[in-house]
């Protein structure tokens, strides 16, 4: 029988603080910080951008270490039910060209797999962030902006291989399965 693992939400501010320093100024609104969010469980720890849901081991993010870490408490899912959880979302709700700055985001995906894992919601400051940047006097402004970038960033993955599954690089092979490189399941039919 699989021991319980625990599950952690690493916080990571974007900005390095400059947010905090200056949102009043430039939105009307002040932030502590503009937030991406991984998960760590199993060892790993797991975020969704623009390629897709990745993992790396916890904290060696390009982020650098984590500002803060949320403990969520443990699962006693095994881990191959999480993997097979996971390549499903990796193919439908969460693909890469599903990506969007607002709307879904890294921090949609550490939740839900945060209420997967344990039932358990990632801080709700950090979920309700693009709601409330939206609400300020800049935020149709600012929604226009980022569903541009997002229209570009959609496109330019139209490129990317379709068959990529969770835990798969685009130039791994299947011999090449290691910790940060764990074996894709197929989804389940």
């Amino acid at each position: 029988m699989d021991e319980d693992t625990p599950v952690k939400v690493h916080i990571y501010d974007l900005t390095k603080g400059m947010a905090r320093q200056f949102s009043q100024m430039f939105i009307g609104k002040h932030l502590d910080g503009v937030w991406h969010t991984g998960v760590v469980a199993y060892g790993q720890e797991f975020f969704f951008g623009g390629q897709g849901i990745e993992s790396c081991p916890p904290g060696t993010t390009v982020l650098g270490p984590p500002d803060s870490i949320v403990d969520l408490g443990t699962t006693c899912l095994p881990r191959e039910i999480f993997l097979d959880w996971m390549n499903g979302m990796s193919l439908t709700t969460f693909k890469g060209s599903r990506y969007h700055l607002l709307d879904h985001n890294c921090n949609n995906f550490s939740n839900e797999m945060a209420q997967f894992l344990t039932g358990k919601s990632i801080p709700s400051y950090i979920t309700d962030l693009p709601a409330e940047i939206l609400a300020t006097p800049l935020g149709p402004q600012l929604r226009m902006m980022f569903d541009q970038v997002a229209n570009s960033v959609t496109a330019s993955h139209v490129g990317l291989d379709p068959s990529r599954t969770f835990g798969e690089s685009s130039a791994s092979s299947t011999d090449d399965q290691s910790p940060t490189n764990p074996p894709a399941h197929p989804p389940p039919d």
